[in-house]
């Protein structure tokens, strides 16, 4: 569902993502660890179509998101940390907007948005202009009105940013739910814990590169370490001065 080859991403004399190559199939559950300027929001930039590369490729569901943008995007959502949402609009009308993107009729819209606010209880806001919502609520909104059309692939960097335990649990588990449906999930986050509980595989990425890969029990054997905490720190203890 994802296949990332030779991809690598300058700034000027910075290298942020140094040839990295990854495949993360249909309906896994893929989480990518790194310490600050590892390179993983720049990598996920890039996946989403934000970014050109500045050599490699990346592919969505087949398509090569630089040369086939259209097509890659109608098949994933893609959730940032701080997401852009049009704050005038209420919750409804801005998950009407999104569904017409991606060319849900009317009903659709209704069905899915009623089910999945109704999980992040988000009833209450949904008349309410989203400028006068609090951050984690515009989270929940985004987060709704990511999963309205059942991407195929969703990507998303640092998303329990403003969420509270209880709404965190919903959005992993709904994040579970949709992986064991064939959903292919590929997480950014600084949270071990995220890691350690919800991923099928694990990347760790470091100064632009990818250092490890693997389930949480093939790092453990590859390291020799029982605590996932300590292999991260020793695969990225060496840093070149980034912030």
């Amino acid at each position: 569902m994802i296949e990332i080859k030779g991809l690598s991403k300058s700034f000027g004399d910075l290298t942020a993502v140094n040839d990295i190559n990854l495949s993360v199939p249909k309906g896994e559950f893929f989480v990518i660890l790194g310490p600050n300027a590892a390179g993983k929001t720049t990598t996920i930039k890039v996946m989403a179509g934000l970014m050109k590369p500045t050599s490699g490729s990346v592919h969505v569901c087949g398509y090569n998101i630089e040369s086939e943008p259209l097509k890659a995007r109608k098949r994933m959502a893609y959730l940032p940390d701080f997401p852009f949402l049009y704050d005038k609009l209420t919750p409804i009308e801005f998950f009407r907007f999104t569904g017409q993107l991606f060319g849900m009729s009317e009903s659709h819209i209704q069905n899915e948005s009623d089910s999945l606010s109704d999980r992040f209880s988000l009833g209450e806001f949904l008349s309410n202009p989203i400028e006068s919502l609090s951050h984690g609520t515009k989270q929940r909104v985004a987060i709704v009105s990511a999963l309205m059309h059942a991407p195929e692939v969703f990507v998303l960097d640092e998303p329990m940013v403003g969420l509270d335990p209880h709404h965190a649990r919903i959005l992993k588990d709904i994040l579970r739910e949709r992986a064991n449906q064939g959903m292919t999930v590929f997480v950014s986050t600084h949270q071990l814990s995220v890691a350690e509980e919800m991923a099928d595989r694990i990347g760790i990425m470091n100064q632009g590169k990818i250092v490890a890969v693997g389930s949480h029990s093939e790092l453990q054997a590859a390291n020799h370490d029982n605590k996932l905490e300590s292999i991260f720190l020793s695969l990225t203890l060496k840093t070149d001065g980034r912030n």
